[in-house]
């Protein structure tokens, strides 16, 4: 049954590759402990004892308690889907709790930094430098995710209108504006990226030195050399842009289901973890201010 619920939620549920491998290895993962610590083959019949024993295992290993929370949240779509199914009457994830995990505020660079890097850096004319900083334009001018960047087709943009579309999770797309600085960067690209575009991925608006479409990696590697010049975050990567994106927003005062249509969030709840920087950034304020502060 496992090999059904995986077909599920790649074609019928259609989630992101990411999410996709993240269920996968999840699944594998748990079979691979009840064939070790109980020689037993048939996930789909584990019981409540074996899901909170591999609970108990992952714990003792010292994983997060966030990583324990998604495979935790992996059974439970698992055994809801053969609920559904009705290949078990009784789903043993019913007492199955979430681990405590802390509140951590979103990590972001500061509005000086970014005008510095985008502002006063010296980005090289060539192809290579036109691309870096408009990675680097797009993922701080839209809020867009990686996936989401890599993915871009030429195709998605209307340079006339300045906006462009976003293929997001579960494929919603979204509509994102873009500021007229962006549209002349993409603009200044796209007159070098036809000297460099592979026949097979001509479509995909970021590419690699050698013409083919952007991976990963390197986009996670082309970002974090050029935040190092401006900030000593220990997390430098295409999210923290993201998390700069929504902050900078809301300190700038826009509204919040503003920003969740721009993220593409489908709650206002996962948007609303911005608003707790922007209130230590008001008592900052408060408290360099008011007399009686």
């Amino acid at each position: 049954m496992v090999s059904y619920f995986l077909q599920h939620i790649k074609y019928e549920k259609r989630l992101s590759h990411h999410t996709f491998t993240a269920y996968e290895t999840d699944l594998t993962q748990f079979s691979a402990f009840l064939l070790f610590q109980y020689e037993f083959k048939e996930p789909d019949k584990a019981d409540f004892q074996m899901i909170r024993s591999w609970i108990v295992a992952l714990v003792d290993e010292k994983i997060e308690n966030r990583s324990i929370n998604r495979k935790i949240a992996t059974l439970r779509s698992f055994y809801n889907f053969l609920l559904r199914h009705k290949t078990i009457t009784a789903n043993p994830m019913l007492k199955i709790r979430a681990l405590k995990t802390d509140k951590t505020l979103p990590n972001y660079v500061e509005e000086k930094p970014m005008e510095n890097l985008l502002d006063d850096m010296q980005f090289s004319d060539d192809f290579s430098g036109l691309r870096d900083k408009l990675v680097i334009e797009l993922l701080y001018g839209t809020g867009m995710r990686l996936a989401e960047l890599i993915g871009l087709k030429i195709t998605d943009l209307n340079l006339y209108n300045n906006t462009l579309v976003v293929l997001g999770k579960r494929n919603k797309q979204r509509i994102i504006p873009v500021n007229k600085s962006l549209v002349e960067a993409i603009k200044k690209y796209l007159t070098l990226r036809t000297d460099i575009a592979d026949d097979t991925t001509h479509s995909y608006l970021i590419l690699t030195d050698s013409g083919t479409q952007a991976y990963p990696m390197f986009i996670q590697r082309l970002v974090k050399k050029y935040l190092s010049l401006v900030t000593s975050l220990e997390q430098r990567s295409p999210h923290v842009l993201r998390h700069t994106f929504a902050t900078h927003l809301l300190n700038r005062g826009a509204d919040l289901n503003a920003i969740k249509d721009l993220l593409g969030h489908t709650s206002l709840a996962a948007t609303q973890v911005y608003t707790h920087n922007s209130i230590e950034k008001l008592k900052k304020v408060f408290k360099q201010a008011h007399p009686k502060a």
